[in-house]
């Protein structure tokens, strides 16, 4: 295989990566708390090729330099915020400020691990005692609040979700605030990772050059701002997508027409 074609395939490989990417953004348009992914490429490194030599008389430039392809170099998570929508379901809440997410309690491999999202469509479930409601996602998965699930007194008249994320309760006419809810800020967006489900983990990787407390700090009560009654949807922009699916397609067929004739 050609110098050429053996870039080429690489390309193609790495391009098909971001028509899937692309893809899965378009696919999750209509998904609630869902961030748009942005796929970065580089260059791979490059190998010298020596230029012509004859009876040690060099004729041309010492060296060429030419890449072997391209790669991803990076799937950012785009937390720009998506548009707000009114639902007037008192469990669903909106975050206000960019970078800001809910914490949820997830069970990986036999393990409970912290969970981070935007999607604040919440249900109360019932607990293996039958006393208690706890508030969770979706999935079923548990929200996180400032002493770990947020569990409430079975027998509401009445649950709503004030600005500052606490969880207000009216029983016998009288209200009181029962739960909070424990809302965190990335502070470096971009070393979050994507696990499915609109949810975000700190990678393995981050965890190795920074300290947890250096990519998510928790925010103080007095800075939460929540809308209730309403859902962030996905900040995918479809008419962008679709000019970098129709851009990626073009690159694609390219390389794929350059592979053609290196080995025709």
């Amino acid at each position: 295989m050609s110098r050429m074609s053996f870039q080429a395939s690489v390309t193609m490989t790495q391009l098909q990566k971001k028509i899937d990417t692309i893809g899965n953004n378009i696919a999750n348009l209509n998904t609630h708390g869902y961030k748009n992914r942005e796929v970065n490429f580089s260059s791979l490194l490059t190998q010298q090729i020596d230029a012509e030599e004859i009876n040690n008389q060099r004729l041309t430039p010492d060296g060429i330099r030419v890449g072997s392809g391209a790669r991803i170099g990076h799937t950012n998570i785009n937390l720009k915020q998506g548009t707000i929508q009114t639902t007037d379901r008192a469990l669903d809440v909106a975050l206000l400020d960019a970078n800001q997410l809910f914490q949820v309690s997830v069970m990986e491999n036999g393990n409970q691990e912290t969970r981070y999202t935007r999607a604040g469509n919440f249900y109360l479930s019932p607990t293996e005692a039958g006393d208690q409601l706890m508030l969770v996602t979706g999935d079923g998965n548990p929200v996180l609040g400032n002493n770990g699930p947020i569990l409430l007194a079975d027998g509401a008249e009445d649950i709503k979700i004030n600005q500052n994320g606490q969880i207000e309760v009216t029983r016998n006419g009288n209200q009181q605030v029962e739960g909070q809810l424990t809302i965190v800020e990335a502070v470096r967006p971009r070393l979050l990772e994507a696990s499915g489900n609109s949810l975000f983990r700190l990678s393995a990787e981050s965890l190795e050059n920074y300290e947890e407390a250096e990519i998510i700090q928790e925010v103080a009560q007095q800075e939460v701002n929540v809308k209730s009654g309403a859902l962030e949807t996905s900040n995918v922009n479809l008419s962008e997508q679709m000019s970098e699916l129709i851009e990626t397609q073009r690159a694609y067929q390219f390389n794929a027409k350059s592979m053609i004739k290196c080995v025709g």
